[in-house]
C-alpha cells in the first residue's frame, strides 16, 4: 500500500475534523441529502461525459493510487539495453534470445524477443511507436476521467447551495425548516469543495505522475532498441539513453 496516500487522507482528514470540532459544526459533515447531491451528480455527469470504454479502467486506477506499480530502476534499464547492444554486436539479433536481464521488464522482453525471431526493424519500431502511443492515450483519458470530476463536484456544490437558498426563502416563517435548509447549502458547498481538491484531483495528478514514468521508461527502451537495430556500440548505446534520459528529466522540470 502506498503510504504517502494513507498519510494524505489521514492529515488531510484530520485537519479537515480537527476545525470542524472547533467550531462545534461537525455534526455539518454527516449529510447525506448533500452527499446524495454532489457525489451522485457528479458521477451521473461522469458517465455522460465518458464512454464506457473509458469509465472500466476506473477501478484498475484507483487500485494504482492505494497499490502503486514497482518503481521502474532506470539504471537497470540502461544496463540491460547496453549489454544487449554488446551480445547482437558480438554474436547477432538472434542471440537476444533468452538473454538474462535485470530489469524484467515486459516490454523490453517483448521487443528483443520480437527483433531475435527476425522481424524487421521498421515494423519493430513503428510497433513500439504505436504501443507507446496507445498507453499514453489511454493513461490520458483515465486521468482525464477524474480531473472532469474535479471539475463537476463544485458545481454540484453550488447547485446545492442554490437548492438550499430556495429552501430557505420558502420557509422565511419557520426557523426550524430554515436550519434545515441553511445546513444543506453549506454542506453541499463543503462537499463540492473537498471532492474537487481533496479526491478527485490529487488522483488525477498522481496517476499522471505515474504515467509519466512508465511512459518514460517504454521511450528509453525504444531508444535502445534503435539503437540496437542500427548495430551500435555498447559505449555509443549507453551515451545515447544517459542523453535522452537527462533530457528528458530536465523536460519536465521546466513544466
Amino acid at each position: 500500500m502506498d503510504l504517502m496516500t494513507v498519510l494524505g487522507f489521514a492529515m488531510g482528514l484530520g485537519a479537515v475534523y480537527l476545525v470542524m470540532l472547533h467550531g462545534d459544526v461537525v455534526n455539518l459533515l454527516f449529510n447525506l441529502d448533500a452527499a446524495i447531491l454532489v457525489f451522485g451528480g457528479t458521477i451521473g455527469s461522469t458517465f455522460i461525459a465518458f464512454p464506457f470504454r473509458s469509465l472500466k479502467q476506473i477501478p484498475s486506477a484507483l487500485k494504482l493510487i492505494f497499490f502503486p506499480p514497482p518503481k521502474i530502476d532506470f539504471n537497470a534499464l540502461i544496463d540491460d539495453l547496453v549489454f544487449l547492444a554488446g551480445i547482437s554486436k558480438k554474436s547477432g539479433f538472434i542471440s537476444l534470445s533468452g538473454a538474462d536481464l535485470k530489469s524484467k521488464n515486459p516490454f523490453l522482453e517483448k521487443y528483443i524477443k520480437k527483433i531475435s525471431e527476425g522481424v524487421e526493424k521498421d515494423i519493430v519500431l513503428e510497433g513500439m511507436k504505436q504501443e507507446i502511443f496507445s498507453i499514453s492515450n489511454r493513461h490520458s483519458r483515465t486521468s482525464g476521467i477524474f480531473q472532469a470530476m474535479a471539475t463537476f463536484s463544485p458545481i454540484f456544490g453550488l447547485l446545492g447551495t442554490l437548492i438550499g437558498v430556495v429552501q430557505v426563502l420558502r420557509n422565511l416563517t419557520d426557523p426550524q425548516s430554515m436550519g434545515a435548509s441553511m445546513a444543506i447549502a453549506v454542506t453541499t458547498t463543503f462537499y463540492g469543495i473537498f471532492g474537487a481538491n481533496f479526491l478527485f484531483l490529487p488522483a488525477s495528478i498522481k496517476l499522471g505522475e505515474y504515467s509519466s514514468e512508465e511512459i518514460l521508461s517504454k521511450e528509453l527502451i525504444a531508444e535502445g532498441i534503435e539503437s540496437i537495430l542500427n548495430r551500435e556500440v555498447p559505449f555509443v548505446t549507453l551515451h545515447r539513453l544517459e542523453a535522452f534520459l537527462s533530457k528528458r528529466i530536465a523536460e519536465k522540470q521546466k513544466k
